[in-house]
């Protein structure tokens, strides 16, 4: 590891905000600040939800200013989402959501043309209705799609417009299902014979590897000297998250990164694509140097953030009072697509239990214990699974991200996997995100070394199982699993 020290920006976009983190790393150093934070609203428009990425620029952009000299900028986002450009490299459109009701039923009509065990097999990843094949294929008739001439995924179009190069970074290309989990190359085959112009993706570019320097008109909208680099991060934000978790060398762990979604599974050197993996929708997305996110995607604390808004209450009274009411009275089955859209989420989840035949949570904390209960048992069922599908066995969970906060949360899934939790860091995507700018600039070596630094500077909470696991045992029972 270099001596020195440097500092960089890690723009860390998520569904509901992104933010600009100034980071100082050096030798046993990690120091952050968050420069500049700004809200990301979905709009609405002619029935279609879309994301307001010229808004996500701008703030950017505003981050950038706040964050003062830079050495390097590296940009994370969610994954899935695209941007189309005509010929001129000018945006046809802000992107769909993937959210949007659009891909109702495409998977169906995809599968008529390749089954789903067959996609598996090529692509490795886990059905999900908002994967990239499934919105291009609902594109397909669409004036926008034949008029582009490129798509690029959201963190490699912010890229673009800071640097004017293109390409397409690998840990979110792999995302898209249009990806061989094996070779890590386009599965040009699979998107001829579904009608899809892979061709349209600019050139794969592996994590670390540098996009180009800030344009001029950058450097003078933000008043950094140039030349200031872009380096491509492991951009879809769970792999960040995943570079982020702090391990210990030879350590067998699983891992949950935490936020609106929840992604609990292990790191492995190989994907994992048995018929037994795809009926228990387990994808292999691609991490840093060539290992395999082996996980299962659990809607996460959307389900608590929906009700929240709902009822425009305050979180920590709810946490407190759900904290005193008896566990696991009603349990729902947090992976069900069935709560995927906004709106309504507290009725939809009195309606599960109606439905599965269990007491009907009334209260607003009622309705908060039954969601964290039910992610700490879906946290529990999908770790339990990745084991004994990957042959994998695990000693201890890492929770990284803004979950770790949540310290019910984090104790319960210690109570429901019957394994200690280690919980933090908070900032997992971003930490990550500056990890691999550190590494590319030399200050840091290998994944263990990263892992290491953080285990020695980031803030950890230890927590030990404790209660009954007859009465998970029993819970699990009650939704089939």
């Amino acid at each position: 590891m270099s001596a020195g020290r440097k500092t960089v920006a890690a723009v860390d976009l998520g569904a509901s905000s992104g933010r600009v983190m100034a980071a100082r790393v050096g030798a046993g150093v990690v120091e952050m600040r968050e420069a500049h934070r700004f809200e990301n609203r979905p709009v609405r428009v002619g029935g279609t939800l879309h994301w307001d990425v010229l808004a996500l620029y701008q703030g950017i952009v505003d981050g950038l200013r706040a964050a003062g000299q830079v050495d390097s900028v590296g940009i994370d986002s969610w994954a899935v989402d695209y941007g189309l450009l005509d010929a001129d490299g000018a945006l046809l459109g802000n992107p769909v959501h993937y959210r949007d009701a659009r891909t109702e039923g495409v998977a169906e009509q995809v599968w008529k043309t390749v089954p789903a065990e067959a996609l598996y097999a090529i692509t490795g990843l886990q059905y999900a209705p908002f994967n990239t094949l499934y919105q291009l294929v609902a594109a397909r008739e669409t004036a926008a799609l034949a008029s582009a001439r490129q798509a690029m995924l959201i963190p490699d179009l912010m890229g673009y417009w800071l640097t004017g190069v293109a390409g397409t970074e690998l840990t979110n290309a792999s995302t898209t299902q249009l990806l061989d989990a094996s070779s890590r190359g386009w599965s040009t085959d699979l998107a001829a014979r579904l009608g899809v112009d892979v061709g349209l993706f600019p050139p794969l570019r592996q994590p670390g590897s540098r996009i180009g320097d800030l344009l001029p008109a950058v450097l003078e909208a933000t008043g950094l000297r140039g030349p200031v680099p872009v380096t491509a991060v492991a951009s879809h934000d769970t792999a960040s998250a995943v570079v982020a978790v702090p391990a210990g060398a030879g350590e067998r762990f699983a891992y949950i990164s935490t936020g609106t979604w929840s992604l609990a599974g292990l790191e492995l050197e190989r994907p994992v694509q048995t018929e037994a993996g795809r009926m228990a929708n387990f994808t292999n997305e691609a991490g840093i140097d060539g290992t395999v996110r082996y996980l299962r995607n659990i809607m996460g604390l959307w389900l608590l953030q929906e009700c929240v808004r709902e009822w425009g209450a305050e979180l920590p009274p709810l946490l407190a009072a759900a904290a005193e009411l008896p566990a696991l009275r009603s349990v729902i089955d947090a992976a069900d697509p069935a709560f995927l859209l906004p709106d309504r989420m507290p009725e939809r989840i009195r309606q599960a239990c109606r439905t599965t035949g269990q007491p009907v949570p009334d209260t607003p904390p009622q309705i908060t214990r039954c969601i964290l209960d039910s992610l700490a048992l879906a946290h529990r069922r999908a770790i339990q699974d990745a084991q004994r599908l990957a042959d994998h066995p695990v000693d201890v969970v890492h929770i990284v991200g803004g979950g770790v906060h949540n310290t019910l949360l984090c104790q319960l899934t210690a109570d429901a996997c019957g394994l200690p939790v280690i919980a933090g860091p908070a900032e997992a995507a971003a930490l990550g995100n500056v990890l691999v700018q550190a590494r590319a600039l030399g200050l840091v070596g290998d994944r263990a070394e990263m892992r290491a630094l953080l285990a020695k500077t980031q803030s950890l909470m230890r927590y030990e199982p404790t209660g009954d696991r007859g009465a998970w045992d029993a819970a699990a029972g009650r939704l089939g699993s």
